[in-house]
């Protein structure tokens, strides 16, 4: 209960002093884009280090060799819980952008912080949009900002992962940019196993070695979110042991 409670007076001075933080940025920094990127970036990075440590998740990182930092990639990652996107972003090497889900949009002063670290909203009810966000998504990567999609579309509810989306891997099989798998054990720990409440816990991530589509062979490559699926699988299934 009390970290709940601890939560949610941080979460009021977060709301409290985004307005502000907003407003600065926009006095200060209109014509400075990159300055605006960074501070955005290490902000939200800061707060979600804050909320884990709130939370009181400790997390063994596992494979940060394995990301390139000389270019943009999709990161792809199974998806058991909010935390998965807390403490992911916390290890990511360069600017990225999550793929949410349309319904993200809908929420005040979320989506402005989203929109400022460049997070993409896919409405998957809807293909001509859901075209738009994946062009975005590859415009992203070719100037230089990594995405995060999670393929599975939604949070699972068990350790058993739902079937990759093939067409979710398009912003990588178009802008040629590397796959990183992206595998977490034991967020769901955190929160969704005992909602509303927060617990002490430990946490996995691991990023896998890095997937150049153009090196797969005509198989792999017709059935890339099959393929990639089955990595992620075998690393979340060594990893177990180690939570």
């Amino acid at each position: 209960m009390i970290r709940l409670i601890i939560f949610f007076f941080y979460a009021l001075i977060i709301i409290i002093a985004t307005p502000f933080l907003f407003l600065f940025m926009h006095l200060f920094w209109k014509n400075k884009p990159e300055t605006k990127d960074r501070f955005c970036q290490k902000f939200v990075r800061m707060v979600f280090k804050h909320v884990l440590f709130i939370a009181g998740v400790h997390t063994t990182v596992k494979g940060l060799e394995n990301i390139p930092e000389d270019t943009a990639v999709l990161y792809v990652g199974n998806h058991r819980s909010y935390f998965d996107i807390l403490i992911s972003y916390v290890y990511l090497k360069s600017p990225t952008g999550y793929i949410a889900k349309k319904e993200m949009e809908k929420i005040p002063l979320l989506r402005t912080w989203m929109r400022y670290i460049h997070c993409l909203f896919l409405d998957r009810t809807n293909p001509k949009e859901g075209l738009k966000t994946i062009l975005a998504g590859i415009d992203n990567v070719k100037h230089g900002y990594s995405a995060f999609i999670f393929p599975e579309g939604t949070r699972a509810k068990t350790d058993e992962m739902l079937p990759f989306k093939e067409g979710s891997l398009k912003i990588a099989e178009k802008s040629g940019c590397p796959i990183i798998p992206v595998i977490q054990n034991n967020t769901s720990a955190a929160f969704e196993d005992h909602i509303p409440f927060f617990k002490k816990c430990h946490t996995v991530i691991e990023f896998g070695k890095p997937i150049i589509i153009s090196e797969l062979d005509a198989q792999d490559k017709k059935f890339l979110g099959a393929y990639t699926q089955k990595i992620i699988q075998e690393i979340h299934e060594k990893n177990k042991v180690l939570v």
